[in-house]
């Protein structure tokens, strides 16, 4: 069975998308469908490669029983179009970076993760670097409402059992 690969991206790769990974990797794993997935993150800039998320980042997470501690900050890659089946955005900025970079054939594949959150009535995760620790804790709260309508997305077309 091929596994659902999925790729968070924001700016640096340092705040959202690992805690989004972090959120998604953490519901996955309680609902013991891990095995169907591969889950990473990403930055559209090359910022903060090679570094841990943001400590306030880490700490919040943390705090709903999280551990982003392991993740590593990467930028997207040219073979991220092909090799992902979601590229989930964080952002509009980091949205129209990835539909510029991304080969015209694959474009269906980049989403707003927000997208599975409707009711929140934005596409946009806000960036909590210069936020304080609510930012922190916003950003979780849209984030664990997305992972979960991402995950009954995926339970509703199928793609996972």
């Amino acid at each position: 069975m091929n596994k659902i690969k999925v790729l968070f991206v924001c700016m640096g790769n340092i705040c959202r998308s690992p805690t989004a990974e972090g959120v998604f990797s953490a519901l996955i794993n309680e609902q013991k469908i891990a095995d169907q997935f591969e889950i990473a993150s990403a930055g559209t800039h090359a910022y903060h490669v090679g570094e841990q998320p943001d400590l306030r980042a880490q700490k919040a997470a943390e705090d709903r029983g999280i551990d982003l501690s392991e993740q590593r900050a990467q930028k997207v890659v040219y073979g991220d179009f092909e090799d992902f089946d979601y590229l989930l955005a964080m952002d509009d900025d980091n949205y129209q970076i990835l539909m510029q970079t991304c080969p015209e054939l694959l474009k269906s594949k980049i989403k707003y993760f927000l997208e599975y959150a409707p009711h929140l009535d934005t596409r946009q995760v806000p960036d909590p670097y210069y936020g304080g620790k609510y930012g922190f804790e916003r950003v979780l709260d849209m984030v664990e409402d997305a992972a979960v309508g991402f995950l009954n997305s995926l339970k509703q077309s199928g793609e996972i059992t």
